[in-house]
């Protein structure tokens, strides 16, 4: 989430984590000063940032994944409130981005809340919707203690699902480790799955949706019924019939934000990125892991 700032009172340069080549965080990012700042387009906005959230493409496009797509380091890391240019993220204390894809922060939450919530928030409400989830059917969401996974879950409170109440959804399951199995209940699912314990093979009864957010497309294949949909947001994991789609962004998607999970260690210093991304690689972290402040 970020702050708009006057481009006349803009310095020249900024401290931004940048990497030069692929691998792990641990070896290739590096907090660099007096990098140069990004170059700002009449379409665009310059912003202040003041939190950033990081996510599990963030690594693995440092680790050089998505590098055939991707424009070639050094990068300034972090991605976005929205979806900018891949060459500048938020891990900067300056970015841009597309007027038509900002909207301004509820004045309910904080930054480190509203950083957190875009990315996972119009991933788990597009998937959702392109799997075309209708009043009446079911859900299985695997990774419900994810950051895509818990928003798809939940709504307005921690008691409401975003599946049920905006899409009309009869029942939502959704999958995680025993320890996190308490939060899907709270988050709103009826059926909280542990996948260390049960086979998605001998669920009594299959859905007529099944969104992956964590690559277990196969998993996700075998809950869905007959006919049904299986939409994946990890490229390059699927297996037909699921899909994959890529996020289109806009502005007023962010405007219906709603309240994030955070992972107790949220937030890290802009000086603790690098420990941030290790946390991420583990695979334990709960909802979303946020830097804050931003210089």
């Amino acid at each position: 989430m970020a702050s708009l700032t006057p481009r006349l009172f803009v310095p020249s340069t900024m401290d931004a984590w940048v990497y030069e080549d692929y691998g792990s965080p641990e070896k290739v990012l590096k907090l660099k000063s007096d990098v140069p700042m990004p170059e700002v387009n009449d379409d665009q906005v310059l912003i202040k940032v003041v939190a950033a959230a990081l996510n599990p493409v963030d690594f693995k496009r440092m680790f050089g994944f998505f590098k055939y797509t991707d424009s070639l380091p050094p990068v300034r890391y972090g991605i976005a409130v929205v979806e900018v240019k891949v060459d500048f993220g938020t891990l900067a204390e300056y970015t841009f981005a597309e007027e038509r894809m900002l909207a301004l922060k509820p004045n309910n939450l904080s930054f480190t809340a509203a950083a957190s919530l875009p990315l996972a928030r119009e991933t788990a409400h597009e998937g959702l919707e392109r799997a075309g989830l209708t009043s009446g059917q079911s859900i299985l969401i695997l990774g419900g203690a994810s950051g895509v996974g818990s928003l798809a879950i939940q709504a307005c409170s921690l008691i409401q699902c975003l599946a049920k109440h905006v899409f009309g959804a009869s029942k939502v399951a959704a999958t995680s480790s025993t320890s996190k199995l308490e939060l899907l209940r709270s988050l709103g699912a009826d059926l909280a799955i542990d996948y260390t314990k049960e086979n998605i093979d001998d669920l009594p009864e299959k859905f007529d949706v099944a969104f992956d957010t964590v690559g277990q497309c196969c998993e996700a294949l075998k809950a869905a019924k007959e006919g049904g949909k299986v939409a994946s947001i990890l490229p390059g994991t699927t297996v037909p019939p699921a899909f994959e789609f890529v996020l289109t962004s806009k502005g007023s998607v962010l405007e219906k934000l709603k309240l994030p999970v955070l992972d107790p260690k949220s937030p890290f210093p802009f000086t603790k990125a690098v420990e941030a991304f290790s946390y991420l690689q583990t695979g334990r972290a709960i909802g979303k892991l946020v830097i804050f402040p931003i210089p």
